[in-house]
């Protein structure tokens, strides 16, 4: 995980990165004054984790990992694929036997879009490193468009290891259970609706996500956020 002491916010043509605490601090005073309606929310969220990973294969394979059943089961899994020493790369996946997934507790869908991820890596064609430095709507289309990887998954990537300030993941039940609990709604906002609503936070929708999945995590006495 990259440390908050890291340089702060990059800027790489018209993309803002973020790299530190102080990125989220800024985020969050600007997003203050474009809704004046989070600062109650800010208030009893506390501090918003950054939860930042480096870019690269490891880090969207562990997304990719993460999304099983239950966070201990995932956890089972990473530490199973993880060498002994050493960063999980594209070019050690690839060579690993054909039937490794079975050992590690994958299904064969994971497995197949880990292989295709890791191919794609090991060609040349997907540099996981550049797209933090592409505007979020290309970045997501090269993601989205490898077999198995969905929007959340590309969005959640963007994020915590891209770095990308303007990335709302409404697909993310727990983000829409977050806003329903903020805002009061009698249920929960679906994708559309809530990517509709998040259009106001831009260019910080980054932070938003970031705000109101601690603001909910307060409510419940856990973490929500979709990556350790």
């Amino acid at each position: 995980m990259l440390s908050s002491a890291t340089n702060s916010k990059l800027s790489r043509g018209n993309v803002q990165i973020i790299r530190s605490d102080e990125d989220i601090r800024e985020g969050l005073k600007h997003l203050l004054r474009l809704d004046p309606r989070l600062a109650g929310i800010a208030e009893e969220a506390g501090p918003i984790p950054l939860r930042l990973h480096e870019p690269g294969f490891a880090g969207l394979a562990h997304i990719i990992v993460s999304q099983m059943v239950s966070r201990a089961s995932a956890d089972a899994i990473w530490r199973r694929m993880s060498p002994a020493e050493g960063l999980l790369t594209a070019k050690s996946y690839v060579a690993l036997r054909p039937d490794a997934w079975r050992e590690f507790g994958l299904s064969r869908a994971k497995a197949t879009t880990l292989s295709s991820i890791a191919e794609a890596v090991v060609s040349g064609r997907l540099d996981l490193a550049l797209l933090s430095s592409k505007p979020p709507e290309e970045a997501l289309a090269e993601l989205t468009a490898l077999k198995g990887v969905g929007p959340w998954t590309a969005e959640v990537y963007l994020m915590f290891c891209g770095g990308h300030s303007d990335v709302f993941p409404s697909g993310d039940v727990a983000l829409q259970n977050a806003v329903a609990a903020a805002f009061g709604l009698a249920q929960r906002p679906q994708a559309k609706a809530l990517a509709s609503l998040a259009t106001a936070w831009s260019p910080w929708r980054s932070v938003a996500a970031r705000l109101f999945w601690a603001y909910y995590a307060q409510k419940l006495g856990r973490g929500l956020l979709p990556v350790g």
